[in-house]
């Protein structure tokens, strides 16, 4: 051990004197940073600690849990733990629960089972999920559609609002897939004369207000080309996926320019079918959601925005 101040750890080497901060009293490494000194202080013991039982912690892990990947396997660890196994054991548990009010749906005995309030509260919230997970992408969050996407919150409908016809719908869908697909189609009127286009959109843009003229050349070519899928007038209710076109539940936008591009260009939305995605039970229980919709009134007002102009997407019949 050295008596040489001169030689003792931050003395200075030529006068062997230490440089202390006055404050702190600590030695300073002899580091001036624009008038900052470093001090010399020790290395905190909590950082020592922290250090020490970090790596105790990822040792015990390693030994105890999946941790190292070994080609296409991994070590397994002493508990044995499998994440997935254990997700696919809980949802297991979930369906098991399910499966008591679910089965319930598989007879397609709607009245029965919307006289059940203790029915209602299980299945009404779960078929609320299934209806967000599959059908409001299009519809809206509460059935209020949107540009080229029908209502499911009014009572007007393009194929019927019972259960048991919208149970109907989901199985099968519209334009799609299923052989026994519901069919619809709005054809291309552009082989009629320009001028007789623009006076039969002028004739079912004013449907609405109720200020068509019934007796004039425009309601005779409605008559002739359109009555027989849209009704008299426009009335609608045959539930063929025409709509009516005398009151506001429009898809894809009745002024007179969206009337026009319609004729010109026709219409054939498609709606999929779900019966290769859903069980009978799910079809069922979203059926008679979607069926109570109407007097929910649950409908947003930013959902309820009906479709104007030439550039609506293709939507459901």
């Amino acid at each position: 051990m050295t008596t040489d101040p001169k030689e003792l750890d931050h003395a200075d080497p030529h006068t062997g004197n230490r440089d202390v901060d006055p404050v702190s009293g600590y030695d300073t490494t002899g580091h001036d940073w624009g008038g900052i000194k470093e001090l010399n202080t020790p290395f905190p013991k909590i950082a020592l600690v922290a250090l020490v039982l970090t790596f105790v912690y990822s040792v015990v892990t390693w030994i105890l849990l999946p941790a190292w990947p070994l080609g296409r396997d991994y070590t397994r660890g002493l508990l044995d733990l499998d994440q997935q196994a254990m997700a696919v054991e809980r949802l297991s548990t979930i369906e098991t629960l399910r499966e008591d009010w679910l089965t319930r749906f598989d007879t397609p005995d709607f009245e029965t089972l919307s006289d059940d309030p203790a029915l209602m509260a299980f299945a009404m919230p779960a078929a609320d999920r299934l209806y967000q997970d599959n059908c409001s992408a299009c519809h809206g969050r509460s059935g209020g559609g949107g540009p080229g996407y029908p209502v499911l919150s009014d009572d007007h409908w393009l194929w019927g609002g019972t259960p048991e016809d919208i149970a109907m719908t989901l199985q099968v869908g519209i334009n799609a897939q299923h052989p026994d697909t519901r069919w619809a189609q709005m054809p291309a009127f552009d082989w009629m004369e320009r001028s007789d286009r623009h006076a039969l959109a002028e004739y079912v843009a004013a449907l609405p207000s109720g200020a068509a003229d019934h007796d004039g050349a425009a309601a005779a070519l409605f008559a002739e080309n359109c009555a027989s899928c849209h009704g008299d007038q426009g009335a609608g209710g045959l539930l063929n996926g025409a709509p009516t076109l005398t009151d506001d539940a429009v898809i894809y936008g009745q002024d007179t320019a969206s009337v026009l591009a319609t004729l010109r260009n026709g219409r054939q939305g498609v709606m999929p079918y779900w019966s290769d995605r859903l069980r009978d039970a799910e079809i069922n229980a979203l059926a008679l959601y979607v069926s109570r919709l109407p007097d929910d009134g649950a409908a947003d007002g930013a959902e309820t925005a009906q479709a104007s102009g030439d550039t609506a997407p293709e939507a459901t019949q």
